[in-house]
């Protein structure tokens, strides 16, 4: 059997293991809480140990802590950004809606560590007591949201953006490079008048740039942070001038322009700016989904479908049947897009779902945000790199569809009339023969069909389409 020590807590003795870091209180989580097999997300963790330090580092400098118990709690926290004790935080998000459970694992963890390093035995509560040390001039209920809102930041600021950015350049270098390939446009899925391949590209590119500022504002809000509020937002324990210092080396640290929220109350009693954060990816899981499922659809074949582009052979794509491939990345992307749109409405009705002045969603809210950011950047260098960048057009086909869509006729319309246009439609349809070839037949004069229905003419001029 293990050999186990007793710590203590406000409600009595608790047995841990010998080498757990953690104490009574993560202990009686784990007991209460052995739900699901993911612990909470390490992206959190790493927000905290980054709270933590500053914390310190502000309470030592109002004197209420010593230079030697800042430089403790300083210490460990760097430790555990170095991922040296990731093992010691195993609690699940689905505990308390306030995430106390996990404030105190974090407290502990760092408590214990120090009287480790101090020389003292695990438990001892010296020379760092995980409340009034760890968790001093601070509550669950204004550090838990303040790591949401840093590790949110970060994920976005650090991996979202940048992915986004590639992505939308990939793009828009397709755009520019294809901008002088005549394809035939289709509403309803059916034949519509030529276009340019690039434009078709360029409008993909477009819809990120316009994804990314929606973010990027969104991203605004999210540097509100709650710290300072303590219990209930109105600061009680907290000395003048704590939050301010505190989120100021926050700043220092990160690089991000973090500030003390306008409203402690709404900023703890709701997480609006999370929510509004999680729709900016709902409508970039959109885009994304529109993209994969275009390029899936535009690549269909290699003979019977639409057989307009050449997506890399990255894998075989049947285990019976022999030479297929799949656009797999197309499917990867579109099962992302889907699962960052439930992962908002996990986030809204977390949201909506605030009392007072504590919203006891906060597990859920962060555990589905992060996710989401994770996913999206990670799929979208994915897509970017495994197909957007050795993708290629089949131009025979671009060519030998635009000479053979009835849509062209559309051009004669003006000239002939509406319905005049629509006959000589339907029979080269029924004969199966040229739009040409049914449009001379018509009447129609063949220099005025050869200038009107030029499918270069028809496109309009080629744009010249960059990276912003």
């Amino acid at each position: 059997m293990k050999s186990q020590r007793t710590e203590y807590d406000s409600m009595g003795p608790v047995e841990i293991a010998d080498g757990r870091l953690w104490g009574a209180q993560t202990q009686r989580a784990l007991a209460h809480f052995a739900i699901g097999e993911t612990p909470m997300p390490h992206a959190l963790l790493s927000a905290y140990a980054r709270l933590k330090k500053a914390c310190a580092l502000a309470n030592s400098e109002l004197g209420q802590l010593t230079a030697a118990q800042s430089a403790l709690i300083c210490q460990v926290c760097d430790e555990i950004l170095a991922g040296r004790h990731d093992a010691q935080f195993p609690l699940p998000p689905w505990t308390s809606g306030s995430g106390t459970q996990f404030n105190m694992n974090v407290n502990e963890v760092i408590a214990n560590r120090a009287s480790e390093l101090a020389g003292e035995a695990p438990g001892s509560h010296q020379p760092l007591h995980p409340n009034d040390h760890v968790n001093r001039s601070t509550s669950s209920n204004d550090t838990f949201p303040t790591a949401m809102h840093i590790a949110a930041a970060l994920a976005t600021h650090q991996h979202v953006l940048p992915a986004l950015a590639r992505l939308q350049h990939g793009c828009a270098d397709k755009g520019r490079e294809w901008n002088g390939l005549l394809k035939v446009g289709r509403t309803h899925l059916m034949d519509a008048v030529p276009m340019r391949m690039g434009q078709e590209w360029q409008a993909f590119a477009s819809q990120l740039l316009a994804a990314h500022a929606d973010i990027s504002h969104a991203l605004a809000g999210v540097m509100q942070l709650a710290l300072g509020g303590t219990a209930v937002g109105s600061g009680l324990g907290a000395p003048p001038g704590f939050a301010r210092a505190a989120i100021l080396h926050l700043a220092n640290f990160t690089g991000l322009p973090f500030r003390e929220a306008d409203d402690h109350f709404s900023a703890q009693g709701a997480h609006d700016a999370l929510a509004r954060l999680s729709a900016s990816l709902k409508t970039l899981a959109g885009i994304l989904f529109k993209i994969a499922n275009d390029v899936r659809l535009l690549a269909s074949g290699p003979r019977c479908g639409l057989a307009e582009l050449k997506l890399p052979d990255n894998e075989p794509g049947s285990s019976i049947m022999p030479g297929k491939v799949n656009p797999t990345q197309c499917e990867m992307l579109a099962m992302v897009a889907l699962q960052i749109m439930a992962n908002d409405q996990a986030v809204t009705l977390g949201n909506a779902g605030g009392m007072l002045q504590m919203n006891v969603y906060k597990p859920l809210i962060i555990r589905n945000l992060l996710e989401s950011l994770r996913l999206a950047g990670d799929a979208m260098d994915s897509f970017n790199r495994h197909l957007v960048a050795n993708c290629q057009p089949d131009s025979a086909r671009l060519a030998r569809d635009v000479e053979n869509t009835l849509m062209r006729v559309t051009a004669l319309a003006p000239v002939i009339g509406y319905e005049q246009a629509a006959r000589i439609a339907q029979r080269a349809l029924a004969q199966d023969v040229p739009l040409r070839v049914a449009a001379l037949q018509m009447g129609v004069e063949a220099a005025l069909f050869d200038k009107l229905c030029d499918a270069g003419e028809m496109a309009g001029p080629a744009r010249q389409t960059g990276r912003d």
